[in-house]
Protein backbone atom coordinates (compact mmCIF):
# COMPACT_ATOMS: atom_id res chain seq x y z
CA UNK A 1 0.00 0.00 0.00
CA UNK A 2 1.41 3.33 -0.73
CA UNK A 3 1.59 4.92 2.93
CA UNK A 4 4.15 7.23 1.96
CA UNK A 5 2.11 9.58 -0.03
CA UNK A 6 1.33 12.73 1.16
CA UNK A 7 -1.86 15.29 0.30
CA UNK A 8 -1.41 18.73 -0.22
CA UNK A 9 -2.94 21.06 1.71
CA UNK A 10 -3.63 24.60 2.14
CA UNK A 11 -3.21 25.77 5.69
CA UNK A 12 -3.90 29.15 7.65
CA UNK A 13 -0.92 30.16 8.57
CA UNK A 14 -1.83 30.93 11.90
CA UNK A 15 -2.19 27.60 12.96
CA UNK A 16 1.18 26.74 14.66
CA UNK A 17 3.13 27.80 11.69
CA UNK A 18 3.63 31.64 12.39
CA UNK A 19 2.44 34.91 14.52
CA UNK A 20 0.56 36.23 11.92
CA UNK A 21 -2.73 36.84 13.96
CA UNK A 22 -4.60 40.57 14.25
CA UNK A 23 -2.86 40.06 17.51
CA UNK A 24 0.23 38.62 16.78
CA UNK A 25 -0.79 34.91 18.34
CA UNK A 26 -0.33 32.19 17.09
CA UNK A 27 -2.60 29.06 17.64
CA UNK A 28 -0.92 25.64 18.82
CA UNK A 29 -2.94 22.69 17.66
CA UNK A 30 -2.70 19.59 18.57
CA UNK A 31 -4.43 17.82 15.45
CA UNK A 32 -2.06 20.01 13.36
CA UNK A 33 0.69 19.09 15.15
CA UNK A 34 -0.15 15.06 14.24
CA UNK A 35 -0.51 16.04 10.71
CA UNK A 36 3.04 17.41 10.14
CA UNK A 37 4.64 14.30 9.40
CA UNK A 38 2.32 13.08 7.37
CA UNK A 39 0.99 15.97 5.15
CA UNK A 40 2.42 18.89 2.86
CA UNK A 41 1.12 22.31 4.06
CA UNK A 42 1.04 25.10 1.76
CA UNK A 43 0.51 28.02 4.64
CA UNK A 44 -1.66 31.27 3.47
CA UNK A 45 -2.30 34.21 5.68
CA UNK A 46 -4.80 35.80 3.20
CA UNK A 47 -4.96 39.68 5.39
CA UNK A 48 -0.93 39.76 5.73
CA UNK A 49 -0.78 38.96 1.93
CA UNK A 50 -3.19 42.07 0.89
CA UNK A 51 -0.65 43.90 3.10
CA UNK A 52 -1.97 44.31 6.71
CA UNK A 53 0.49 44.01 9.13
CA UNK A 54 1.35 41.97 12.68
CA UNK A 55 -0.24 43.21 15.03
CA UNK A 56 -3.27 45.16 12.99
CA UNK A 57 -6.36 46.33 13.73
CA UNK A 58 -8.95 43.71 13.46
CA UNK A 59 -11.46 43.12 10.24
CA UNK A 60 -14.59 41.73 10.35
CA UNK A 61 -18.01 41.65 8.03
CA UNK A 62 -20.67 43.87 7.53
CA UNK A 63 -24.14 43.69 5.91
CA UNK A 64 -24.54 46.32 3.41
CA UNK A 65 -27.67 46.24 1.86
CA UNK A 66 -27.65 42.82 0.05
CA UNK A 67 -23.92 42.64 0.10
CA UNK A 68 -21.47 41.50 2.14
CA UNK A 69 -18.20 43.46 2.66
CA UNK A 70 -14.87 43.31 4.59
CA UNK A 71 -14.11 46.04 6.63
CA UNK A 72 -11.54 47.40 8.96
CA UNK A 73 -13.57 49.56 11.64
CA UNK A 74 -10.55 51.26 13.27
CA UNK A 75 -9.48 52.81 9.77
CA UNK A 76 -13.07 52.55 7.58
CA UNK A 77 -11.16 50.71 4.98
CA UNK A 78 -12.92 48.59 2.75
CA UNK A 79 -11.14 45.56 2.04
CA UNK A 80 -13.80 43.71 0.21
CA UNK A 81 -12.40 43.89 -3.41
CA UNK A 82 -8.88 43.36 -2.64
CA UNK A 83 -9.40 40.34 -0.79
CA UNK A 84 -11.65 39.08 -3.50
CA UNK A 85 -8.51 39.64 -5.79
CA UNK A 86 -6.17 37.46 -3.95
CA UNK A 87 -8.16 35.07 -3.04
CA UNK A 88 -8.97 34.10 -6.96
CA UNK A 89 -5.26 34.81 -8.09
CA UNK A 90 -4.21 32.13 -4.67
CA UNK A 91 -6.67 29.53 -6.02
CA UNK A 92 -6.01 29.96 -9.37
CA UNK A 93 -2.03 29.26 -9.14
CA UNK A 94 -2.49 26.31 -6.96
CA UNK A 95 -1.37 22.87 -9.45
CA UNK A 96 -2.05 20.11 -7.01
CA UNK A 97 -4.11 20.68 -3.93
CA UNK A 98 -5.64 17.66 -1.95
CA UNK A 99 -7.63 19.93 0.93
CA UNK A 100 -7.80 23.04 3.26
CA UNK A 101 -7.76 23.31 6.92
CA UNK A 102 -8.44 27.07 7.80
CA UNK A 103 -8.95 28.84 10.77
CA UNK A 104 -12.29 28.77 12.39
CA UNK A 105 -14.56 32.02 12.30
CA UNK A 106 -11.75 34.17 10.92
CA UNK A 107 -13.28 37.16 8.93
CA UNK A 108 -10.99 35.72 5.94
CA UNK A 109 -10.59 32.29 6.32
CA UNK A 110 -13.50 30.82 8.12
CA UNK A 111 -15.31 28.53 6.02
CA UNK A 112 -18.56 28.61 8.11
CA UNK A 113 -20.16 30.69 10.66
CA UNK A 114 -18.10 34.03 10.86
CA UNK A 115 -20.15 36.55 12.12
CA UNK A 116 -21.42 38.58 9.86
CA UNK A 117 -22.17 42.56 11.55
CA UNK A 118 -24.78 45.24 10.78
CA UNK A 119 -22.80 47.89 9.37
CA UNK A 120 -20.54 49.68 11.70
CA UNK A 121 -20.54 46.90 13.61
CA UNK A 122 -22.31 48.86 16.44
CA UNK A 123 -24.43 45.77 17.37
CA UNK A 124 -23.94 41.80 17.70
CA UNK A 125 -23.96 39.64 14.09
CA UNK A 126 -26.92 40.07 11.95
CA UNK A 127 -26.05 36.67 10.30
CA UNK A 128 -22.91 34.14 9.81
CA UNK A 129 -21.19 32.61 6.69
CA UNK A 130 -17.98 32.25 5.44
CA UNK A 131 -14.97 34.54 5.36
CA UNK A 132 -13.81 35.94 1.70
CA UNK A 133 -11.05 33.68 1.39
CA UNK A 134 -13.14 30.71 3.05
CA UNK A 135 -16.43 31.32 0.46
CA UNK A 136 -13.89 31.56 -2.83
CA UNK A 137 -12.25 28.19 -1.62
CA UNK A 138 -15.91 26.68 -1.55
CA UNK A 139 -16.59 27.94 -4.89
CA UNK A 140 -13.46 27.55 -6.66
CA UNK A 141 -13.18 23.69 -4.87
CA UNK A 142 -16.54 23.01 -4.00
CA UNK A 143 -15.83 18.90 -3.72
CA UNK A 144 -12.72 19.28 -2.39
CA UNK A 145 -12.53 18.69 1.86
CA UNK A 146 -12.23 21.49 3.55
CA UNK A 147 -12.35 22.17 7.32
CA UNK A 148 -11.85 24.50 10.26
CA UNK A 149 -9.12 23.11 12.99
CA UNK A 150 -12.10 23.74 15.76
CA UNK A 151 -14.34 20.82 13.66
CA UNK A 152 -11.26 18.26 13.36
CA UNK A 153 -11.67 18.15 17.30
CA UNK A 154 -14.95 15.86 16.22
CA UNK A 155 -13.73 12.01 15.86
CA UNK A 156 -17.00 11.94 12.78
CA UNK A 157 -16.02 15.05 10.96
CA UNK A 158 -12.16 14.05 11.55
CA UNK A 159 -12.35 10.58 9.98
CA UNK A 160 -14.51 11.82 6.90
CA UNK A 161 -11.51 14.85 6.38
CA UNK A 162 -8.79 12.63 6.38
CA UNK A 163 -10.11 9.79 4.91
CA UNK A 164 -11.36 12.23 1.82
CA UNK A 165 -7.91 13.80 2.10
CA UNK A 166 -5.71 11.20 1.94
CA UNK A 167 -7.54 9.08 -0.78
CA UNK A 168 -7.86 11.83 -3.22
CA UNK A 169 -3.90 12.08 -2.63
CA UNK A 170 -3.92 8.49 -3.42
CA UNK A 171 -5.86 8.73 -6.80
CA UNK A 172 -3.53 11.63 -7.70
CA UNK A 173 -0.14 9.46 -7.46
CA UNK A 174 -2.37 6.42 -8.50
CA UNK A 175 -3.06 7.91 -11.55
CA UNK A 176 0.01 10.00 -12.36
CA UNK A 177 1.63 7.33 -15.12
CA UNK A 178 -1.14 7.66 -17.19
CA UNK A 179 -2.14 4.44 -17.65
CA UNK A 180 -5.41 2.49 -17.21
CA UNK A 181 -4.20 -0.11 -15.00
CA UNK A 182 -3.29 2.25 -12.39
CA UNK A 183 -6.72 3.78 -12.53
CA UNK A 184 -7.80 -0.02 -12.34
CA UNK A 185 -5.91 -0.88 -8.98
CA UNK A 186 -6.58 2.00 -7.23
CA UNK A 187 -10.59 1.30 -8.12
CA UNK A 188 -9.94 -2.49 -6.68
CA UNK A 189 -8.04 -1.63 -3.51
CA UNK A 190 -11.00 1.19 -2.60
CA UNK A 191 -14.20 -1.11 -3.81
CA UNK A 192 -15.20 -1.52 0.30
CA UNK A 193 -14.55 2.41 0.98
CA UNK A 194 -16.63 3.55 -1.85
CA UNK A 195 -19.74 1.33 -0.69
CA UNK A 196 -19.58 2.56 2.27
CA UNK A 197 -20.25 6.05 0.92
CA UNK A 198 -22.15 5.37 -2.00
CA UNK A 199 -23.49 2.26 -4.21
CA UNK A 200 -24.28 4.13 -6.34
CA UNK A 201 -21.55 5.72 -6.88
CA UNK A 202 -19.15 2.66 -6.91
CA UNK A 203 -21.58 1.26 -10.01
CA UNK A 204 -20.64 4.65 -11.62
CA UNK A 205 -17.23 4.78 -11.41
CA UNK A 206 -16.94 0.70 -11.72
CA UNK A 207 -18.62 1.45 -15.43
CA UNK A 208 -15.92 3.86 -16.08
CA UNK A 209 -12.90 1.54 -15.06
CA UNK A 210 -14.41 -1.05 -17.44
CA UNK A 211 -14.01 2.10 -20.04
CA UNK A 212 -16.13 0.34 -23.05
CA UNK A 213 -16.05 3.61 -24.70
CA UNK A 214 -11.88 3.53 -25.12
CA UNK A 215 -11.46 6.89 -23.38
CA UNK A 216 -7.68 8.00 -23.18
CA UNK A 217 -6.08 7.51 -20.03
CA UNK A 218 -6.21 11.55 -19.26
CA UNK A 219 -9.71 11.50 -20.04
CA UNK A 220 -10.81 8.40 -18.00
CA UNK A 221 -9.10 9.94 -14.84
CA UNK A 222 -10.54 13.31 -15.43
CA UNK A 223 -14.05 11.31 -15.15
CA UNK A 224 -13.41 9.34 -12.62
CA UNK A 225 -11.93 12.01 -10.38
CA UNK A 226 -14.82 14.14 -10.78
CA UNK A 227 -17.16 10.85 -9.81
CA UNK A 228 -14.61 10.51 -6.73
CA UNK A 229 -15.17 13.94 -5.59
CA UNK A 230 -18.33 14.17 -5.45
CA UNK A 231 -18.94 10.12 -4.36
CA UNK A 232 -16.76 11.47 -0.94
CA UNK A 233 -18.16 14.76 -0.42
CA UNK A 234 -21.21 13.03 1.67
CA UNK A 235 -20.10 11.64 4.99
CA UNK A 236 -21.32 8.42 5.36
CA UNK A 237 -23.85 6.76 7.27
CA UNK A 238 -23.17 4.56 9.95
CA UNK A 239 -25.65 2.54 8.38
CA UNK A 240 -23.77 2.32 5.44
CA UNK A 241 -20.36 1.40 7.28
CA UNK A 242 -21.58 -1.41 9.13
CA UNK A 243 -23.23 -2.87 6.16
CA UNK A 244 -19.57 -3.04 5.26
CA UNK A 245 -17.89 -4.34 8.27
CA UNK A 246 -20.64 -7.03 8.10
CA UNK A 247 -19.99 -7.94 4.76
CA UNK A 248 -16.15 -8.26 6.04
CA UNK A 249 -16.90 -10.39 8.95
CA UNK A 250 -18.89 -13.25 6.33
CA UNK A 251 -14.87 -13.63 5.50
CA UNK A 252 -13.92 -15.27 9.08
CA UNK A 253 -17.31 -16.81 10.12
CA UNK A 254 -15.99 -20.21 10.04
CA UNK A 255 -12.13 -19.15 11.88
CA UNK A 256 -13.59 -17.01 14.44
CA UNK A 257 -14.54 -18.42 17.87
CA UNK A 258 -17.92 -17.18 19.14
CA UNK A 259 -16.75 -14.95 21.73
CA UNK A 260 -14.50 -13.05 19.05
CA UNK A 261 -17.54 -12.65 17.27
CA UNK A 262 -19.78 -11.18 20.40
CA UNK A 263 -16.99 -8.73 20.78
CA UNK A 264 -16.60 -7.57 17.06
CA UNK A 265 -20.43 -6.98 17.32
CA UNK A 266 -20.48 -5.57 21.02
CA UNK A 267 -17.86 -3.17 19.38
CA UNK A 268 -20.54 -2.85 15.96
CA UNK A 269 -23.01 -1.33 18.48
CA UNK A 270 -20.91 0.91 20.02
CA UNK A 271 -20.10 2.59 16.73
CA UNK A 272 -23.45 2.45 15.97
CA UNK A 273 -24.38 4.43 18.86
CA UNK A 274 -22.12 6.95 18.44
CA UNK A 275 -19.47 5.99 21.25
CA UNK A 276 -16.55 4.96 19.66
CA UNK A 277 -15.07 5.50 16.08
CA UNK A 278 -14.83 3.58 12.96
CA UNK A 279 -10.94 3.26 13.34
CA UNK A 280 -11.82 1.16 16.49
CA UNK A 281 -13.84 -1.16 15.03
CA UNK A 282 -11.51 -1.38 11.72
CA UNK A 283 -8.51 -2.35 14.24
CA UNK A 284 -10.29 -5.50 15.47
CA UNK A 285 -10.38 -6.41 11.61
CA UNK A 286 -7.16 -5.49 10.68
CA UNK A 287 -5.90 -7.87 13.51
CA UNK A 288 -7.87 -10.61 11.59
CA UNK A 289 -6.34 -9.27 8.44
CA UNK A 290 -3.21 -9.65 9.89
CA UNK A 291 -4.22 -13.12 11.73
CA UNK A 292 -5.60 -15.18 8.84
CA UNK A 293 -3.64 -13.77 5.56
CA UNK A 294 -7.05 -12.58 3.55
CA UNK A 295 -5.68 -10.85 0.26
CA UNK A 296 -8.53 -9.49 -0.56
CA UNK A 297 -9.21 -7.82 2.62
CA UNK A 298 -5.64 -6.70 3.05
CA UNK A 299 -5.40 -4.25 0.21
CA UNK A 300 -8.96 -2.68 0.92
CA UNK A 301 -8.05 0.82 2.28
CA UNK A 302 -11.51 0.92 3.98
CA UNK A 303 -9.56 -0.88 6.88
CA UNK A 304 -6.56 1.99 7.39
CA UNK A 305 -8.06 5.21 4.94
CA UNK A 306 -5.10 7.10 6.34
CA UNK A 307 -1.79 6.56 8.24
CA UNK A 308 -3.09 4.44 12.00
CA UNK A 309 -0.56 7.37 13.90
CA UNK A 310 -3.93 9.92 12.96
CA UNK A 311 -6.76 7.14 14.26
CA UNK A 312 -6.71 8.69 17.91
CA UNK A 313 -10.18 8.88 19.18
CA UNK A 314 -9.71 11.89 21.64
CA UNK A 315 -13.31 13.99 20.60
CA UNK A 316 -15.10 17.04 22.21
CA UNK A 317 -18.33 15.85 21.68
CA UNK A 318 -19.67 18.40 19.79
CA UNK A 319 -20.90 18.58 16.34
CA UNK A 320 -21.35 15.15 15.96
CA UNK A 321 -24.28 15.12 12.81
CA UNK A 322 -22.82 17.75 10.95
Amino acid sequence: MTDQIRPEVVISRCLGFERCRWNGEIIQDEIVDALKPFVSFRTVCPEVEIGLGVPRDPIHMEQHGGEVRLVQPATGRDLSEVMRRFSRDFLSRLEAVDGFLLKARSPSCGIMDVKIHAPGGKSGAVDKGPGFFGAAVLATFPNLPAESEGRLKNWRIREHFLTRLFTLARFRAAVSGKKVRELVDFHASHKLLLMSYSQSALKRMGALVANREGLPPRELARAYREELERALARMPRFSSNINVLMHSLGYYSKELRAREKAYFLDALERYRQGRIPLSAVNSIISSWIARFDQPYLEQQYFFRPYPEELAFISDSGKGRDL
